[in-house]
């Protein structure tokens, strides 16, 4: 059988694979999947939900024509890649959750493998690229009016390729890392030095394969910053440029970020108030040591590692505690859900991220519930019908169902004559709490109003309506919106908030439910979080608020 006869069998199988499962979904093991736009002319490499619950997404600019042209006629003439020297498709769109409707943007510089945060006005600022868009800073300002589009300058000191962003307490976004920088920058500049040493980043680094690339990045609720790369990591006074804490590698030694690429999360924060806050982070999947090199020079593509590491960065003597996953996994995306459980899925079960680097993939998503104990804390959910690989993304939405796009495991908008097609569809995950058998459970938010100010260490009084009299247990979660690329989610956070007082309107289904709100801007940065009241672990739509 020749290589195209197997290629177009494979394909066949996927397609009618595909087409079962989009149309008849059991819920049986739980959560639904549903095509939301079959193309949106892109790949979803990089996303961003915003504050007007618009998401921006985008690839990379020398993919050469995509499949959405620009507006107006456009044309971008591009000299610095020949590829993409004058193409008039866009490689950046809008997508608008509520009419299910896209727009093209215009993106002028090369934005692949880049990173980003949202300031705390609510504006979506993006760092970095390849090839002409490596100093780059881009910045888009939500609008309702459908007139805004990226404005970009030189903003940057060094070459950023695989680096990794977050907002910092004062509202700026530290840079950290890319590819060959072992050092950290802000944006907006502050004061001199503009570009910070990390050595760190140099230490963790494999020769031939790299593996701090992307490094996983959280704000410590001590205002330091817990960054990992490879097997390792560090707790960072950014400030002074010093390192507070180092913790062990995790157990086996295998490394765990680009390209061989777990995923990673800081677990939900509870008691925000509190003085001392437990912090956890939760890192999981990955490749062996040496999958990419392998993948790459000799086409073995070895079993990607099903192991998760669990570890409290604020312990005194912190060790990671190790967690076998229901599956082997690479390349997947890790997203927190509004009552405070992980969702895991994307990626491959072997192989390595990269170009055509990645094999057998994972449709099934899996469940991780942080509070259970250890070994029931996971569960194996419905699978999607579409092979979601290298540069593919996932973001939650405030409906609560999370937003799946990308894939785009060979170069280029290829759609034939390969093993795994460039992916432009985007779907829906509706996780179990959405199943209409739990609609009697789930609050509606009645007040405050959308797009609140709500300040630090203050009483914020909720309004929420459920069908009956509420018998169970009731929280208020806050979520900070990600920027998703290439498997971790920056920026990402949920804190679980105090509550004061839960009282019944009456003999109404009406209650009010008190909550006091993070101290610090340590405990959350300052911005746009989605505020979501959640009875018997069943959240309502999620309501905007902007902490400040």
């Amino acid at each position: 059988m020749t290589a195209r006869a197997t290629f177009i069998i494979y394909y066949l199988f996927l397609t009618s694979l595909q087409l079962l499962l989009t149309h008849h979904v059991s819920s049986a093991a739980g959560g639904r999947w549903n095509i939301v736009l079959p193309n949106v002319g892109i790949s979803a490499m990089h996303m961003q939900l915003l504050h007007n619950d618009r998401v921006v997404m985008f690839d990379r600019t020398s993919f050469g024509p995509s499949n959405i042209t620009l507006p107006n006629g456009a044309c971008l003439d591009n000299p610095v890649d020949p590829i993409s020297k004058l193409d008039c498709t866009a490689h950046s769109i809008e997508y608008d959750v509520a009419s299910n409707t896209i727009r093209p943007l215009t993106v002028q510089s090369n934005t692949w493998c880049s990173s980003g945060a949202v300031r705390p006005d609510g504006v979506l600022v993006q760092t970095g690229g390849d090839k002409g868009g490596e100093l780059k800073t881009r910045t888009f300002t939500p609008c309702n009016d459908n007139r805004c589009d990226w404005v970009e300058i030189n903003g940057l000191a060094k070459r950023r390729w695989y680096a990794s962003d977050h907002i910092l307490p004062d509202g700026k976004q530290i840079v950290i890392g890319g590819r060959g920088q072992f050092n950290y920058e802000f944006y907006p500049k502050t004061t001199s030095p503009n570009v910070v040493a990390l050595p760190f980043l140099a230490e963790t680094s494999d020769r031939g394969q790299e593996n701090n690339l992307y490094p996983f990045v959280f704000l410590n609720t001590d205002g330091n910053l817990f960054i990992f790369a490879n097997n390792r990591a560090i707790l960072l006074d950014y400030v002074k440029n010093t390192v507070v804490k180092t913790f062990p590698a995790i157990p086996g030694g295998d490394p765990r970020s680009y390209p061989s690429t777990g995923s990673a999360v800081l677990l939900p924060l509870k008691s925000p108030e509190a003085v001392k806050i437990e912090a956890e982070v939760l890192v999981c999947g990955g490749a062996p040591k040496g999958s990419y090199n392998l993948a790459y020079r000799s086409k073995t593509f070895v079993k990607a590692l099903d192991t998760c590491a669990r570890i409290k960065i604020n312990d005194e003597n912190p060790q990671w505690t190790m967690e076998t996953m229901p599956r082997a996994r690479v390349m997947g995306d890790m997203i927190l859900l509004p009552n405070g459980d992980v969702l895991i899925l994307n990626g491959g079960g072997s192989g390595s991220a990269a170009w055509e680097l990645g094999r057998e993939p994972v449709l099934v998503p899996d469940l991780y519930h942080p509070e259970n104990p250890v070994n029931s804390r996971f569960e194996s959910l419905n699978p999607t019908g579409i092979p979601r690989m290298y540069h593919s993304t996932a973001i939650l939405l405030r409906d609560g169902r999370v937003l799946v796009g990308g894939s785009n495991p060979h170069a280029f908008y290829n759609f034939t004559g390969v093993l795994f097609p460039t992916e432009l569809s985007l779907e829906a995950f509706s996780p179990v709490y959405l199943e209409p058998q739990f609609m009697n459970l789930r609050p509606t938010i009645m007040s405050p109003k959308p797009q609140s100010m709500i300040k630090y260490r203050a009483s914020l009084k909720l309004e929420f309506s459920v069908i009956g009299e509420v018998k169970g247990p009731v929280k208020v979660t806050m979520v900070f919106p990600s920027f998703t690329t290439h498997s971790f989610a920056m920026n990402q956070r949920l804190l679980v908030l105090d509550i004061e007082k839960l009282t019944r309107k009456g003999k109404t289904t009406t209650y009010e439910v008190q909550v006091r709100t993070p101290r610090s801007a340590n405990i959350a940065p300052p911005g746009y979080y989605m505020i979501f009241a959640v009875y018997q672990n069943i959240p309502s739509e999620g309501l905007w608020v902007r902490l400040q």
